[in-house]
């Protein structure tokens, strides 16, 4: 699917009360989630056959550390977990720091999309659970709020 039409998209998305949509065309198809008021997700499936499997190399994630006690604030999407606005910035949050209902407390890139992730609870930031540049799955918890 062409860029442009695809940036009219989610942009058509992101400016009205649609909180997805799904099309399907001869190239591909494309799903735009809206998860907020500020987050935008979009999947594109192609509409060409599957490679060969080829063969992987085994690689070893730590898992992240449990969660003791508090809120964990979950990813409500597979992408890249960033702490800080663009790199060298201020973190957005840092252990110790005091949160309130819809700050940013990070951001997870998503098809080149950066997704502001916002507190879904006032506390102190107690843990944060994922490095900068990580990749983060759907439901993993990024950081406790107590």
């Amino acid at each position: 699917m062409d860029l442009r039409k695809l940036k009219t998209l989610i942009d058509l998305v992101s400016d009205s009360n649609v909180t997805e949509l799904e099309i399907t065309e001869a190239e591909g198809k494309v799903r735009i989630v809206k998860g907020g008021p500020t987050v935008v997700h979009a999947q594109t499936y192609a509409a060409v056959p599957a490679p060969a499997p080829q063969p992987v190399a085994a690689a070893v994630i730590a898992p992240a550390a449990p969660v003791e006690t508090g809120h964990a604030v979950k990813s409500p999407m597979v992408g890249t977990f960033y702490r800080s606005a663009s790199p060298g910035a201020k973190a957005f949050v840092e252990i110790g720091s005091t949160v309130k209902v819809g700050e940013t407390i990070c951001i997870i890139e998503a098809m080149k999309i950066l997704n502001e992730i916002e507190a879904d609870q006032s506390g102190v930031v107690t843990q944060i659970l994922c490095q900068n540049g990580q990749a983060v799955e759907y439901g993993q918890p990024l950081l406790v709020i107590e």
